[in-house]
């Protein structure tokens, strides 16, 4: 706006805008978004103009602004030691510091607090900022070099950071949980502790089967034979008082 002093100051602002998807810096025009977690489509936001003078003249326009459904692999997930209200006041200032340290343009995927009370937004000193980084041939960069690059400029992002909080900030950067087993390799697990476990069992088997086989012929051969015949073919046969019979009959015989 050409004209001088209050006249020429234009604020930019979103009309009729009821959802918290996005913002607008309101100096700058520039349109940023704050939560679009599992939304995909084309919004439609109504742009409004105004200067600040005594007869404030303004205009509007509709900003047609569409969400990839695609997931990226290039998602970078900032934690901020700031309360989530706090780090959405200053969503704009954030991005900006980001974009002048990281040197790539920032797009800002969602900022969410793991805070289970969400109703609670002042509850947590705890937010996340998921961004993808952006080269000036609008190529996502890879998630690793962003990572890199942030842990390089941690000290001076923090400063800057500092000055618009107000107050100490640390900027760390979430690591993914370890990916866990697949199902198919933990079937195969399963499978081989039980295979194993068979195995085991059939061994137990045999040598239990074994120690009963030789205890059973064990006891055959320790079994005395029955009396098959009295007299001197017996000579282990006794009568009633306990003497051998085979003494008796040889002494009839003598006799």
């Amino acid at each position: 706006d050409p004209d001088s002093g209050d006249n020429g100051l234009v604020l930019y602002s979103l009309v009729n805008h009821q959802t918290n998807e996005f913002d607008i810096n309101e100096n700058t025009g520039e349109i940023f978004t704050v939560s679009l977690a599992g939304k995909a489509g084309t919004f439609y936001l109504e742009v409004q103009a105004a200067d600040q003078g005594t007869r404030r003249l303004t205009a509007q326009t509709t900003v047609n602004v569409t969400v990839d459904s695609s997931s990226s692999s290039n998602i970078v997930v900032v934690v901020l030691n700031q309360q989530i209200n706090v780090v959405e006041r200053n969503i704009a200032e954030v991005k900006r510091v980001l974009e002048d340290k990281l040197g790539w343009n920032v797009y800002l995927v969602d900022v969410y607090s793991k805070d289970l009370e969400r109703k609670a937004r002042s509850s947590t000193d705890e937010t996340h900022v998921e961004i993808i980084a952006f080269d000036e041939a609008h190529q996502e960069v890879p998630a690793q070099d962003v990572k890199r690059k942030l842990k390089e400029q941690s000290r001076n992002i923090e400063a800057e950071l500092e000055k618009v909080f107000s107050t100490s900030v640390t900027a760390a950067i979430e690591e993914p949980p370890a990916a866990s087993a697949s199902s198919e390799l933990i079937a195969a697990i399963v499978l081989s502790v039980l295979l194993a476990c068979t195995f085991i069992a059939f061994l137990v088997y045999v040598v239990l089967d074994v120690k009963r086989k030789r205890y059973t012929d064990l006891c055959s051969n320790n079994v005395k034979p029955a009396e098959s015949m009295e007299g001197i073919d017996n000579p282990w046969a006794m009568d009633k008082n306990g003497s051998l019979k085979s003494l008796e009959k040889l002494e009839h015989m003598n006799n």
